[in-house]
């Protein structure tokens, strides 16, 4: 059977090509609730079949059950190492933060041996604004160069919500050390603001994936969990948007997920998935944007219900020192 693959997209300056749409992995470590091992190896067979191409996890992921799953499903491909690419990180485990050289130079090595792979193409340092930003620039991304040098990863880069620790990063390392930034929910129907970042990105050279389009719950039927930091009034509006559009016969989610697919400056948008059918829907929503565009009018109803509370984020812990 025929299947219309996705669209690809330059990574920066890397020489990757991302399909737009990225595959995360952190539900598989069943953060959401529990994934059966054959359910993950499901959905990373059916992602690459409808041409997902980057899958995204981290050690901290379900206390590594992430990468384990993921590890087995890109097994299960039985494809050459090079028609994927996968990204983990550094700096974040279930028993806290640490960024120390000699934490990430281990972290890799235990990361392969539960992905099953000879290298990484992309590892991050992950949630950076739980540590300090000095020791990114002066410890941890050096010793990740180490690692470059060695072939156990391809690239560097970095991770975290609020916008400013991307360009405190960047403005001290040399050029061309870190090769691609990930932000989550900065990039959705209610907080565009990674937006104003994008030209600085593009100077430096950095490649950009965009995490949390539904902004973690946020955008769906079924809203967020229980735990999510956003404010009463976020939330509230955004059930609103969500009702709106039911009302209609529209999907939120599918409704998020064009938005923030529809920034080609953005080189894939990243949503968790831990089933067949979520892979299917999320691709189905890359495929009809790439047919017929954006539906305007949804869109501009729900942007109207959001204004309100337009770029409305919430509070991280950010250190400096």
């Amino acid at each position: 059977m025929a299947v219309s693959k996705l669209e690809l997209r330059a990574l920066g300056n890397t020489g990757l090509k991302l399909s737009a749409v990225g595959f995360g992995a952190s539900p598989l470590g069943s953060v959401f609730g529990p994934v059966s091992e054959s359910d993950a190896v499901a959905s990373v067979r059916e992602a690459f079949r409808l041409g997902i191409n980057f899958f995204d996890t981290s050690p901290y992921y379900g206390a590594t059950l992430s990468e384990k799953m993921l590890g087995k499903g890109l097994k299960a491909l039985g494809v050459p190492r090079n028609e994927y690419i996968v990204s983990t990180k550094c700096g974040r485990y279930r028993e806290g933060f640490d960024f120390s050289a000699e934490r990430v130079t281990k972290s890799i090595d235990e990361s392969l041996e539960r992905l099953q792979l000879d290298y990484v193409d992309i590892c991050q340092c992950h949630d950076i604004e739980f540590g300090s930003l000095d020791q990114i620039v002066n410890e941890t991304i050096p010793a990740l160069q180490k690692l470059k040098e060695a072939g156990k990863i391809r690239f560097i880069g970095i991770t975290g919500l609020p916008l400013d620790i991307f360009t405190y990063v960047l403005d001290r390392v040399p050029p061309g050390t870190v090769d691609v930034i990930l932000s989550y929910c900065h990039y959705s129907i209610n907080d565009s603001t990674l937006e104003d970042l994008l030209p600085y990105l593009k100077t430096k050279g950095v490649g950009v994936i965009s995490a949390s389009p539904l902004a973690m719950g946020l955008l769906t039927e079924f809203g967020p969990p229980e735990w999510h930091p956003a404010s009463p009034e976020l939330k509230s509006a955004c059930e609103a948007a969500a009702v709106y559009c039911k009302e209609k016969g529209k999907n939120i989610s599918k409704l998020a997920m064009q938005y923030s697919l529809s920034n080609k400056d953005i080189s894939s948008v990243l949503v968790g998935m831990n089933s067949v059918k979520q892979v299917e829907e999320n691709v189905a929503a890359a495929t009809e944007l790439a047919l017929f565009g954006k539906d305007h009018e949804t869109l501009a109803e729900v942007e109207a219900i959001l204004k309100p509370v337009k770029n409305q984020t919430w509070p991280t812990g950010i250190q400096r020192s």
